[in-house]
């Protein structure tokens, strides 16, 4: 076995089974293989950071479709609750469901049909009974705020305004 020179600890000659490691990966090497690994992750986030985008914006419109059904139906519901009271008019089923539509922030609320049909027969279980129906016909357009879907996909329909309407039976007692 061979001696060591001038503190050289760990490492032998040529010839020896401990090789030098700065022999193996000069500074040099090691700066120019950990630049390629920057720009890597540029380039995945780049690739990935407008689907998650997209991903995310989806989510947001469909709660902000689905708020905005729950709040037609429920006005259609309050529509027909007051249709049903005794001596009520179809100007106070209005005016209850525009109400309704206004405190759920529903844009140009005064513009909703509301049609009142007093003697509907309304089928039950195994029988049948007098009710009124309510059908409130809001010609909402949902705009969709991001409408991405269309730059996707050329000529599509994805990214079109939705419009909504909502209806509500209950049998007068």
């Amino acid at each position: 076995m061979r001696t060591l020179k001038n503190n050289h600890r760990g490492r032998r000659e040529r010839g020896g089974s401990i090789l030098k490691t700065n022999r193996i990966f000069p500074p040099v090497l090691r700066v120019l293989r950990g630049g390629s690994e920057r720009g890597q992750s540029l380039i995945e986030t780049a690739l990935t950071l407008p689907l998650l985008l997209l991903v995310s914006v989806s989510i947001f419109e469909f709660g902000r479709a689905y708020q905005m059904t729950q709040v037609l139906t429920n006005a259609a519901r309050e529509g027909a609750r007051v249709a049903v009271l005794p001596g009520s008019t179809s100007d106070q089923v209005k005016s209850r469901v525009v109400a309704y539509l206004t405190a759920g922030q529903v844009p140009k609320a005064s513009t909703a049909s509301v049609v009142l049909a007093p003697n509907v027969p309304i089928s039950f279980g195994t029988g049948t009974a007098s009710g009124s129906k309510v059908t409130v016909n809001y010609p909402f357009s949902f705009m969709v705020l991001n409408p991405v879907a269309r730059l996707v996909v050329p000529g599509s329909s994805l990214g079109a305004p939705i419009t909504m309407s909502a209806s509500a039976e209950m049998r007068n007692e």
